[in-house]
């Protein structure tokens, strides 16, 4: 009987043991490509909004030449259409950063906050009342901005799992 039942219960354990690991194979499978969706997802997302944000800025700092509160080629005069054409990108920008909401971690939602703030001054001062002195104001407020923009662009990259840095050198 014994002889009979030894290889029965090897048969079964190796059976057990067969299903246990595949189960483990697929269960491991499905989360790397879980993991590969959710990092192309991301990927766009920040990319998308990165570019938003930096296309916005750049139109502040056109009209900001224009305005004479800092230095630069391609001053843009704020017309009523160049300011409808804003306001569609800030709207734009603002659903962009849904998608982050959704996908970024803590760390990245930060930098996205922080990035926004200093868009939104770079904004109202590009905006603001000509004959008032804001060149200083502009200057501090578009490094501020950089330096947050380069803080984003940092944190989603960490979250991405992205070696390196793309912070200036110093010297």
């Amino acid at each position: 009987m014994a002889s009979q039942v030894l290889p029965l219960a090897g048969v079964a354990v190796g059976a057990a043991m067969s299903f246990v690991v595949t189960s483990l194979n697929e269960r491991a499978k499905w989360r790397r490509e879980q993991s590969v969706r959710w990092d192309e997802q991301r990927l766009t997302a920040y990319a998308e909004y990165a570019h938003a944000v930096k296309d916005l800025a750049y139109q502040y700092r056109r009209i900001a030449v224009a305005r004479g509160l800092t230095a630069g080629p391609h001053p843009l005069e704020p017309t009523a259409a160049v300011l409808d054409r804003l306001g569609e990108a800030e709207v734009h920008r603002t659903a962009l950063s849904e998608a982050l909401l959704l996908l970024a971690d803590r760390h990245t939602i930060a930098a996205m906050k922080r990035m926004n703030q200093c868009l939104w001054l770079l904004e109202a001062l590009a905006r603001a009342t000509p004959g008032q002195d804001h060149s200083g104001s502009w200057d501090r407020a578009y490094a501020d901005y950089r330096a947050a923009r380069q803080e984003y662009i940092e944190q989603a990259r960490q979250n991405l799992g992205v070696s390196g840095s793309v912070r200036p050198l110093p010297g």
